[in-house]
């Protein structure tokens, strides 16, 4: 399972690099501790929080992203417009907004809050375990996505009945729909009835 330094390692102020930290959190999504990103992902997987972004561009479509092929976990599937964690003590909006840039070369607009939801998703590809605590985000894209390459494999903005067809001969990720269903309510609020959503 190839892991690469963006996904395993960061840099820190001084210039090490250590291992990422993600929050373990309990059932309400209170933090209870850290652990090492792999680590909490190995089978049964760890409870641990996490956020999902999903923004549109002014005609209502959802920016889709394809997860980059060197990626530890998931590769090469579809998911939404960005996912992620935040680093221990970080607010889950901040870490949003940070990831969707750095992924995507964006900066959302209207960036709101969208509920939570938990899940634990094996990924029978990977073997590893979506166990999270899930805050959700949606927002607006106005500008084009300028994609990291060893993020993300390539984009694309879809209406509704275009996802409906991707998803129905493409692989998506294991999270996609259960993020997406429950971000459901906002999206709509956020695009309005005639998107579809």
């Amino acid at each position: 399972m190839p892991i690469t330094p963006a996904t395993e390692m960061h840099s820190s102020p001084n210039g090490i690099t250590e291992a990422i930290l993600l929050e373990l959190v309990d059932e309400d999504g209170n933090t209870i501790g850290t652990a090492e990103k792999l680590a909490v992902h190995q089978p049964p997987g760890q409870l641990h929080r996490a956020f999902s972004v999903f923004l549109f561009d002014e005609r209502g479509r959802l920016l889709l992203q394809q997860r980059a092929l060197g990626k530890y976990h998931s590769p090469g599937v579809w998911s939404n417009t960005c996912c992620g964690h935040p680093y221990p003590g970080e607010a889950p909006f901040a870490a949003a907004a940070r990831r969707t840039y750095e992924e995507l070369g964006v900066s959302p607009s209207l960036l709101a809050e969208a509920g939570t939801v938990r899940y634990n998703h094996p990924d029978p590809r990977s073997g590893l375990v979506e166990q999270e605590f899930n805050h959700l985000f949606v927002g607006l894209v106005q500008s084009p996505p300028r994609p990291e390459p060893e993020e993300v494999g390539a984009t694309a903005f879809v209406t509704p009945a275009e996802l409906a067809e991707r998803h129905a001969k493409d692989p998506f990720s294991a999270w996609f729909t259960t993020v997406l269903d429950a971000a459901r309510p906002a999206v709509r609020e956020l695009t309005g009835a005639s998107a579809g959503w």
